[in-house]
């Protein structure tokens, strides 16, 4: 006899495979084609994970990937798409965690916060054997995106991988003649060890991955990835933050960059040389193939002491139509034209909600970062966040929707409903108890949030400053007191927290439960029965 989760599992397949067949006769035919190339999944797929022994840098050990691979497979979309990925836990290693989940970063989950794949906020983990269908759309959002595991830090071990939505009425589209899955670039960093060894400083990365290849210091010459161009034309390159713990300067020798998106939010053109992309951030640059014909160093160096780009670390090829099959001979720089996060606007629907004026949101809320060394944890407002017992979520369909009733207590803020919200984070570093290891970028989910003062500067910008979802937080060295404000226009808990998923790992994080009785109202209404049951099947109840 089939069990109930058995026929929930076959409905689960039967409707993605009525999906994939529907999704191929649906759209107007002038649509851009998404790619059938192998590593390359769309919106309506099945994304094993699991553990396989891989080499990326020449260094085998043992991993966690979504589909075999790392980077895992890019899934692309178009704005409007709906998701419909099944998610299956085929994980055995117990060196490494063995239950999972995955979140979709940037994506807004509009009426879908069951689905941000959030272990103990939005969901109960997936334990092995298990699978859990994230459905959900995009009807607003187009831009560079990517997955990875929200379970401990797991995602160190090798769960992340590329999502990039495209738009088919993009006002950029002129500037550029390639967009597909050979302009993606994943920076990384990569480990020897398995996370659960690594949960204590210091946090030491043992190579810089870009697109999966990588040299570490006295091992092999691995092969290195190659990122192949045609002189004179543009192309669009989707840079995707996919760091556990350091931030890159990204540059390519004698080839300038235009941004044109962060985060997912398109922003008036920018032409720098080097470009610092931090843990989760994403941008899209315009890189003219204007060069003779050759071979051309990539270069991703990281905030890590004695780096370099001997014996090809750090780097990829950047590699001309024509040019030999050799390693670049380029130098880098000079860098002229540096990055200012100041000087990104975006490119439509500029200005900030509320009342201009620090200070003048409905609701401000200074959260003030520490490191409490003795106990190896991060806190934010003197308080850690431990996982509780049971998801936010689930909590709040419980009838709890006040601060003293969520857990974990001290670490749950409830913002009420159609606010305008602010919330300042000045560095603490150079602070006794502050929240050392930094940079640290900051990730607010379910929102895109306007910087009204970036890192860097200490001028606020209530007209067009930049939008994103994930802002460096800077150093106290310079007085750094980064700002953001965001409308509370989208029920549901949602993480705030470190990206460094090591700080993330070890508390570094707060949860904003937004409009909370709305959001039980909506997600009572919307969650699956097999949401509930991800959770109850474990023991875990309202």
């Amino acid at each position: 006899m089939l069990t109930m989760r058995a026929v929930a599992h076959l409905l689960v397949l039967g409707l993605i495979n009525i999906c994939l067949v529907s999704a191929t006769a649906i759209g107007p035919q002038s649509r851009r084609e998404l790619s059938k190339r192998a590593n390359v999944l769309g919106p309506v797929s099945t994304l094993e994970v699991v553990n396989k022994v891989i080499a990326p840098d020449g260094f085998p050990r043992s991993t966690v990937l979504a589909g075999g691979t790392f980077p895992g497979p890019l899934i692309q979309a178009r704005r409007g798409d709906q998701f419909l990925v099944n998610v299956t836990n085929l994980l055995n290693d117990t060196s490494m965690d063995i239950t999972t989940s995955i979140h979709w970063h940037g994506i807004f989950q509009h009426q879908s916060n069951w689905a941000d794949g959030t272990a103990w906020v939005t969901q109960c983990p997936i334990q092995p054997n298990g699978s859990f269908l994230h459905r959900f759309t995009v009807p607003d959002q187009a831009g560079t995106y990517w997955y990875h595991s929200h379970l401990s830090a797991q995602y160190c071990d090798g769960l992340r991988g590329p999502l990039v939505i495209y738009d088919p009425d993009d006002p950029l589209a002129d500037m550029y003649d390639v967009d597909d899955e050979s302009t993606v670039i994943v920076l990384s960093d990569w480990y020897h060890q398995p996370s659960p060894k690594l949960y204590n400083p210091p946090f030491t990365p043992d190579s810089t991955l870009i697109n999966g290849l990588g040299r570490y210091p006295g091992g092999p010459a691995s092969p290195l990835a190659i990122v192949n161009v045609t002189q004179g034309k543009r192309y669009r390159f989707r840079i995707i933050g996919a760091s556990c713990d350091p931030w890159f300067n990204f540059t390519i020798d004698g080839h300038n960059m235009t941004i044109i998106e962060a985060d997912g939010n398109e922003v008036e053109p920018v032409v720098v040389d080097s470009l610092p992309v931090y843990a989760a951030q994403r941008y899209s640059v315009i890189v003219t193939a204007d060069q003779p014909v050759g071979n051309y160093w990539m270069r991703a160096v990281s905030n890590f002491p004695n780096q370099t780009f001997d014996g090809g670390m750090n780097s990829a090829i950047l590699r001309y139509s024509g040019a030999p099959i050799q390693d670049p001979t380029t130098e880098p720089g000079p860098y002229v034209l540096p990055f200012d996060e100041s000087a990104l606007h975006p490119l439509h629907n500029s200005g900030v909600p509320g009342i201009p004026g620090v200070g003048n949101a409905d609701l401000n809320i200074n959260l003030v970062t520490g490191l409490d060394a003795a106990e190896g944890v991060y806190t934010v407002d003197g308080v850690p966040f431990i996982n509780p017992p049971l998801p936010v979520l689930l909590q709040i369909l419980s009838g709890a929707h006040n601060a003293a009733q969520l857990l974990p207590n001290g670490s749950v803020y409830v913002l009420p409903p159609n606010k305008t919200i602010e919330i300042s984070l000045p560095a603490t570093d150079l602070t006794p108890g502050g929240a050392l290891g930094g940079p640290h970028p900051m990730h607010l989910h379910g929102h895109a949030f306007d910087v009204v003062r970036v890192a860097g500067n200490s001028t606020y910008n209530y007209v067009n400053p930049v939008r994103r979802d994930t802002v460096s937080l800077g150093t106290q060295a310079v007085n750094d007191n980064v700002t953001i404000r965001f409308s509370t226009n989208n029920p549901g808990p949602w993480f705030f927290h470190c990206h460094i998923d090591w700080h993330l790992h070890n508390g570094f994080a707060v949860v904003m439960a937004e409009a909370p009785s709305a959001a039980e109202a909506q997600e009572s209404r919307l969650a699956p029965e097999y949401w509930h049951e991800l959770c109850s099947s474990q023991g875990i109840t309202r």
